[in-house]
């Protein structure tokens, strides 16, 4: 599937629902989303892994309709490799460099 599918499919199945939610409560669950894929990588089984990999994206798709953005323009930028030094892999000296 592809990323703008993507997109589409979560505004279809929860668009207006997060809308209503507003912008403030969906960062608010993708950051709880983030602390639970946080736990299963460190503890978690492989299915636990993926279920929380797939509830990060898809929040994230849900921000970015909520903005009215892209993720397959938000991606566009490491299309090249890494923004900063244009190479793949990445050939900046520090890895905290990425941006």
């Amino acid at each position: 599937m592809h990323l703008d599918d993507f997109q589409g499919l979560m505004k279809d199945t929860y668009g207006l629902r997060d809308s209503e939610r507003g912008l403030a409560a969906t960062v608010a669950w993708l950051a709880e989303e983030f602390g639970e894929l946080a736990q299963a990588v460190r503890k978690g089984t492989r299915e636990e892994q993926l279920h929380e990999l797939g509830d990060v994206l898809a929040w994230v798709a849900s921000l970015a309709a909520q903005l009215d953005l892209s993720l397959e323009e938000a991606v566009d930028r490491f299309k090249e490799g890494c923004p900063r030094c244009v190479s793949s892999p990445c050939s900046c000296p520090d890895a905290s460099m990425r941006s």
